[in-house]
């Protein structure tokens, strides 16, 4: 009998599904807080990534608090600027990554049961004595950035067509199979920096988060760990040992699931270096590229808020039109399509 950690009590499940904030389900406050944060960024010259569901995912993350979730939106931008996103889309290869992929294996994998691009990670396996050989913390952070935007500018709008409604996160497994107190410690700097930027640049892009072969003790250290986090975000979080496979498929659809995980899916060369998603799919990356903005009203986003009429099909629309917009103005199309970049690794 397998036990589940969730660290949440019954009466603080929290089904994020239908929980206000979202695109097609706010508030009249929240609307106006919506409004008043794209006025507020217009008026201090930010005209980019100003669309409703980012202005949401903004405000969730400081709870609905203007002023803060104002000062993340520019201190995010800024980043953005000093990091140099704009041009790591446009230019970065990671052309080391199969190498050192060997040390840490990372793939997105098809898509859970609401739609979410699978994202796999096997963090008792990272060796990074052996991949600073290979490469350094500051490109795998860059790499880390060019998927992350990956996944906003190309897998997040394919999933959405295929399922028929907005997609905003992914869903996690992290294999924690091989994890010790000294493999933890030596990888501390480089996850510290990565989840850094997860957090606070790229908020509310997680949905379900499952860490598997856990090992003794890492639920009771997580207890400690999740006074600190807010109960939404602890919620999308469960704590599995060995015997996780039955979770697992709860969520996912077994024929979507690498074998290697409890899955029955076996990609030809390996689900990890297949990239199998509906992001590969031609009919769903078409539809994105081919609509030339027909389909979609720029209106909708501003309408919505002033007016209450949002629909879950308008806002899914408009997200699609901002992320299609994106990739015109920093050309993620050619970027993301380039035959060194077939085998993802974030």
């Amino acid at each position: 009998m397998h036990k589940v950690h969730s660290f949440v009590s019954d009466d603080q499940q929290i089904d994020t599904d239908f929980v206000t904030g979202h695109p097609g389900n706010t508030t009249k406050e929240q609307d106006m807080k919506v409004e008043e944060l794209q006025k507020d960024l217009l008026k201090e010259g930010f005209s980019e990534r100003i669309d409703l569901p980012s202005m949401l995912r903004f405000l969730r993350a400081r709870k609905f608090d203007v002023s803060q979730a104002k000062t993340m939106f520019i201190e995010c931008e800024r980043w953005r600027k000093d990091f140099g996103v704009d041009d790591i889309v446009k230019t970065f290869h990671y052309h080391e990554k199969l190498d050192v992929f060997k040390f840490y294996p990372q793939y997105y994998h098809k898509e859970d049961r609401e739609g979410r691009p699978i994202y796999i990670e096997h963090l008792g396996k990272i060796n990074l004595h052996e991949m600073y050989k290979i490469t350094t913390e500051e490109r795998m952070l860059q790499n880390l950035v060019y998927e992350y935007e990956k996944f906003i500018g190309y897998r997040l709008p394919a999933c959405s067509r295929k399922y028929g409604k907005l997609i905003e996160t992914s869903c996690t497994i992290m294999d924690l199979k091989g994890v010790g107190i000294s493999s933890i410690s030596s990888v501390y700097g480089y996850v510290k920096r990565a989840s850094a930027i997860g957090q606070a640049r790229y908020p509310e892009r997680m949905g379900k988060f499952f860490m598997i072969n856990a090992p003794w003790g890492f639920s009771s250290a997580f207890k400690v760990i999740k006074l600190l986090l807010d109960p939404a975000t602890v919620s999308k979080i469960y704590i599995l040992g060995t015997n996780y496979k039955s979770v697992l498929l709860d969520q996912i659809p077994e024929e979507n699931l690498p074998k290697t995980l409890g899955g029955t899916c076996e990609c030809d060369g390996g689900c990890e270096f297949s990239d199998a998603g509906a992001w590969n799919d031609p009919q769903f990356i078409e539809s994105q590229n081919e609509n030339n903005n027909q389909d979609i009203d720029n209106n909708n986003v501003s309408n919505a808020i002033q007016g209450k009429t949002v629909q879950m099909e308008q806002s899914h629309v408009s997200v699609l039109l901002n992320d299609v917009n994106c990739r015109k103005q920093l050309e993620l199309t050619p970027a993301f399509s380039n035959a060194e970049d077939t085998h993802p690794i974030r």
